[in-house]
């Protein structure tokens, strides 16, 4: 071989050599942290984070090859999420999601840079997360959960599945901003239903107990509005209202033993944040991605809470209905 072939050979091997090693190289792996209000076990909790895991895995992030997810469960527990929250900003991650605006909030208390996004969340704006809906402005954007004119429906829903109700209690948490964003609209709306609405404010299983019971003496219906609160005590909330004979209303406490939903399902959000996670952590930035809101409701009505409550569920309701629990 003659020498000038023989240095044109050796010399294509050496620029080749780079993009061997390259190739060889691992994925980066990206840092993203979870913060939600269900305890560690609990199966909805669970059910949140998994479809996170699985949409993040669609868009080509698997963890354990190029992404690495550290969770944190709070429990519903002010101090749990500042203490988590504080752990979590301090690992310096890519990207954090939080579950609900107590997670949010804590989040915020930590860090004004690490992009954040949220899964339900009720008033992004009137909690002061974001700028406004279409542009966030900050390092938080989102998914937000609730609408106050969908109250106006789960009234009109509870008129007609129980149309002896002619007043409600409210069950909520005051320590969430959910009450001062719903109550008003429900308030509003019910005296052209011919109802009357009293407000059953609750921080924990005793007082939620408590307030049914008195529900019972006072009214012939409940709200339970939908927050982080509500959905953890789902349960709590609909096993008083069945042994206190009351039809209950609330974000899909059908599956709990409630009478009627009308609402998203919140793991779909959960995925769907998935994809700002992914997009954030392709350069975009929180400031610039829109907060999204449900655009798809389904009805939930449990015709075996129904004839306990002795209610004939009208079949117009019934035709309506995506989902029959019997």
């Amino acid at each position: 071989m003659r020498r000038r072939d023989l240095l044109a050979l050796l010399g294509g091997a050496a620029a080749l050599r780079p993009l061997a090693l390259a190739a060889q190289q691992p994925e980066r792996v990206r840092r993203v942290g979870v913060l939600i209000q269900y305890p560690e076990n609990n199966p909805i909790g669970q059910a949140f984070v998994t479809a996170f895991a699985q949409a993040l895995g669609r868009l080509g992030r698997v963890e354990g090859r190029n992404i690495r997810i550290d969770y944190r469960f709070a429990a519903g527990d002010p101090a749990l999420f500042k203490i988590y929250a504080a752990e979590l900003a301090g690992m310096s991650p890519d990207a954090i999601l939080a579950g609900t605006s107590p997670a949010v909030a804590a989040l915020r208390e930590q860090t004004r840079t690490i992009p954040t996004v949220f899964a339900l969340v009720g008033d992004p704006v009137g909690q002061g997360f974001v700028q406004s809906l279409a542009r966030p402005g900050g390092n938080i954007t989102g998914f937000s959960s609730s609408a106050p004119p969908l109250m106006g429906k789960w009234l009109q829903l509870l008129k007609e599945i129980a149309p002896g109700v002619t007043r409600v209690a409210v069950i909520f948490n005051p320590d969430t901003t959910i009450g001062a964003l719903l109550n008003p609209a429900i308030e509003a709306t019910a005296p052209s239903l011919g109802m009357t609405a009293t407000l059953a404010p609750v921080h924990d299983d005793a007082e939620i107990e408590a307030a049914i019971a008195q529900a019972h003496e006072l009214v012939g219906g409940l709200i339970a509005l939908p927050d982080g609160f509500t959905d953890a005590h789902r349960e709590v909330i609909a096993a008083a209202a069945a042994r206190h004979r009351l039809p209950l209303m609330g974000a899909l406490v059908p599956r709990a033993g409630g009478l009627i939903s009308y609402w998203f399902d919140p793991v779909d959000l959960f995925a769907e944040a998935a994809s700002y996670i992914d997009r954030i952590l392709k350069g975009a930035s929180p400031a610039d991605l829109p907060v999204q809101q449900p655009t798809k409701y389904a009805m939930i009505i449990n015709l075996k809470a129904a004839k306990a409550l002795g209610l004939t569920v009208p079949q117009s309701l019934l035709a309506r209905a995506d989902e029959v629990i019997e």
